[in-house]
């Protein structure tokens, strides 16, 4: 499990309501399951509302994502350098058709196989592919070849962020459902005038943490996923990019073992290999 989302989740809860238990108040009081039903009920179904079913369903997909923490760690990226390394030096040698089967059927060839955790990422792979085919062809300068890379990047980008986004809006939202679950409870509490001061007050109590659970949940749970979820996007276009450097950098004519100090400069520096590591790589790429 991802250890920030469980350390920061326990921070949350521990701090409020222990702060809470501490200066005499009860918990169980908070515990009001209807007051939750409103909020998180309208929350969810103004979330179907603003957003098309595939971002819907691309949200619920992204659940496991909080427990895993990010699918990029350093042995994808020196895969990475290490396939486009082995790529650019068999073109060099064979010439570009020699590297047309290994982009065609990427998943028989052997010079991909080497390289399982890159070979599982479709994304990635689609990427090398479709623009190696554009180098094998020869009818873009890099210029031109950049300039189709930022576009579908920017693409990829927005639609990766998307769910991000969306919960974001859910998150800004959420005050607002814990105002109405409030609401609706001195509604019921309007109702019990007549009735026993202590009822009253228990049902004062019951509104007001409507709109506590409300702020509680969208600045304490809601909003930092969001944060998080776009963080994850953010690192898959990190990926691409140095994907992107290295076959540029092979395009403007660098040998391989510069085209992917290129890729190598992209990438973030808590993961970055030095240049002494990344030759070691390489060399048993050889």
């Amino acid at each position: 499990m991802h250890p920030n989302f469980i350390l920061g989740s326990i921070l949350v809860i521990a701090s409020v309501l222990g702060g809470f238990a501490a200066s005499g108040g009860h918990v169980l009081a908070l515990w009001q399951p209807f007051e939750l039903v409103i909020i998180l009920g309208a929350a969810g179904g103004g979330f179907i509302i603003a957003n098309p079913m595939n971002v819907v369903l691309k949200a619920l997909k992204s659940i496991p994502a909080l427990f895993t923490g990010s699918k990029y760690k350093r042995p994808h990226y020196l895969e990475a350098l290490g396939l486009m390394y082995e790529l650019f030096n068999k073109a060099r040698k064979e010439g570009l058709m020699g590297v047309e089967g290994d982009i065609e059927e990427p998943d028989s060839s052997p010079l991909f196989q080497k390289y399982p955790l890159l070979l599982r990422d479709h994304e990635a792979v689609t990427f090398i592919a479709d623009y190696m085919r554009l180098v094998i062809s020869g009818n873009m300068n890099p210029f031109e070849l950049e300039g189709l890379m930022d576009v579908e990047l920017e693409t990829h980008h927005h639609h990766a962020v998307e769910v991000a986004h969306a919960v974001q809006r859910v998150a800004d939202g959420l005050p607002a459902f814990g105002i109405v679950a409030a609401v609706l409870g001195i509604v019921h509490t309007m109702a019990a005038l007549g009735g026993p001061m202590h009822e009253i007050g228990t049902l004062v109590a019951a509104a007001l943490v409507g709109t506590f659970s409300g702020i509680l949940i969208s600045y304490g749970f809601i909003g930092p996923i969001a944060s998080y979820l776009e963080r994850l996007a953010d690192e898959e276009t990190r990926y691409l990019s140095c994907l992107k450097a290295c076959i540029l950098a092979s395009v403007q004519g660098y040998s391989p073992q510069i085209a992917v100090e290129f890729g190598r400069k992209t990438m973030p520096p808590e993961l970055r290999p030095g240049f002494q590591e990344l030759e070691q790589l390489l060399r048993g790429s050889r």
